[in-house]
C-alpha cells in the first residue's frame, strides 16, 4: 500500500516508522528541502530531525508532491499550521474524492480562526478527511513505546482506511465523530503547556500545574460546547491524555518556553527564544484568542494567558487567578 506523507518534521518521521513496521506498507514523504532528500539519499538519515536515527527501508523521500502523491492510498499531511493552506493549495491536484486524507497538523489558521480540517475541505474541495491527536512525543512514537491517538472523521470509511495503515501492537486509535472537539483539545493544549511552563518558571511544583489542567479541563469543556461540539472529547486522548502529558513535561517546546517567561526573562531574551524555536502554542494562543472573541465565548483563562505571553504582563497574576477563578 502507498502512504504520502506531507512533511518531514519530526512527527511525520514518528509516523513513517509506526507505518513502516508493515512489511507491505510504502511510505512516501514530502520534504521542501532537496538538501534533505540528498542526504536522506546517501544516509537514510534527517540528521537536523533526528540525529543517529536510520529510517526503515520502506520509507522514501522527495521534493516532488507528483512522486509522492500519484496514485497513493492513503495520505497524511503532518506540516506546520501556518503552512497548511498553502500545502493544501499544492497538493489538490493529486488529491481524489475518495483518496483518504488524515491530518496531523494541530492549530487554528490565524487570520480565519479557521480549524486545519476546515481549511482542507474549503481549498481541496473534498471531505474525505480525519484529523488526529493525543499524547504523543515524536521519539516515544519512534521508541516503540504504547501510544494512544484520537481519530475523528464524519466518513467512517476514512477512519476505517488509516486505523489499516497505523495502527500497529504498540498504537491504538481510539474513533470519533467529534471534529470540532478533537481539534480544540489539540490546539489548546499548546496554550495551557505554556501556562503550566509559567507556574514552573516561577518554582511552583507538580501540584500547581495539576490545579492548572484541572481548571483548564473545565474550560475547554466549554469552549466545545460553545462551538458545537461533543463535551465527552474533553475526557479523550486528545483531551485530558494530551493535556497532562504536554504540561507536565520538558520534552515540550510549550512547557519549555512558559518556563522561560515564568523565570522573568526578558523581552528580548523571550523574543530571541521565539525566534530559534517553533512554539506551537504562541501562535495558537493568538487564534484562540481571536476565536472566543469572534465567538462571545468568555474563557477567562485564555484572556490572562494572553496578557501575560502577549503583552509582557506579571506571571504571577496566574497563580492569583487560580485561587479566585469561580
Amino acid at each position: 500500500m502507498k502512504i504520502a506523507i506531507i512533511g518531514t518534521g519530526a512527527y511525520s518521521l514518528a509516523l513513517a516508522t509506526a507505518m513502516a513496521k508493515k512489511d507491505l506498507n510504502e511510505i512516501y514523504m514530502w520534504t521542501e528541502s532537496e538538501e534533505k532528500v540528498i542526504e536522506f539519499r546517501k544516509t537514510g538519515m534527517i540528521k537536523s530531525i533526528f540525529d543517529g536515527y536510520k529510517m526503515p527501508k520502506n520509507v522514501f523521500l522527495s521534493h516532488s508532491y507528483e512522486d509522492v502523491l500519484m496514485n497513493a492510498d492513503v495520505v497524511f499531511i503532518a506540516v506546520v499550521a501556518k503552512y497548511m493552506d498553502a500545502v493544501c493549495a499544492d497538493i489538490k491536484a493529486f488529491i481524489t474524492p475518495t483518496t483518504p486524507v488524515c491530518i496531523a497538523t494541530k492549530g487554528i489558521e490565524q487570520d480565519t480562526c479557521k480549524f486545519v480540517s476546515d481549511l482542507y475541505q474549503d481549498l481541496v474541495g473534498f471531505d474525505n478527511v480525519s484529523v488526529i491527536s493525543g499524547p504523543s512525543f515524536a521519539i516515544d512514537i519512534i521508541n516503540d513505546e504504547p501510544i494512544g491517538l484520537s481519530i475523528a472523521s464524519k466518513n467512517v470509511d476514512n477512519i476505517k482506511s488509516i486505523k489499516q495503515v497505523l495502527e500497529n501492537d504498540k498504537l491504538k486509535l481510539r474513533e470519533t465523530s467529534d471534529l470540532i472537539g478533537v481539534q480544540i483539545c489539540g490546539s489548546i493544549k499548546n496554550v495551557i503547556a505554556i501556562a503550566a511552563g509559567v507556574l514552573s518558571g516561577l518554582g511552583y511544583s507538580e501540584s500547581a500545574q495539576a490545579f492548572l489542567i484541572t481548571e483548564a479541563t473545565h474550560d475547554i469543556k466549554e469552549l466545545i460546547v460553545g462551538l458545537n461540539g461533543d463535551k465527552r472529547t474533553v475526557l479523550s486522548f486528545s483531551g485530558i491524555g494530551d493535556l497532562l502529558l504536554t504540561c507536565t513535561s520538558i520534552k515540550s517546546r510549550n512547557f519549555s518556553f512558559g518556563r522561560i517567561v515564568g523565570e522573568g526573562k526578558t523581552k528580548s531574551e523571550i523574543e530571541e527564544h521565539l525566534k530559534n524555536n517553533t512554539v506551537e502554542g504562541y501562535y495558537t494562543l493568538k487564534s484562540i484568542y481571536s476565536l472566543v472573541k469572534s465567538k462571545n465565548i468568555e474563557m477567562p483563562i485564555i484572556d490572562l494567558i494572553y496578557k501575560i505571553i502577549m503583552n509582557y504582563e506579571d506571571p504571577k497574576l496566574l497563580v492569583d487567578f487560580l485561587i479566585k477563578k469561580k
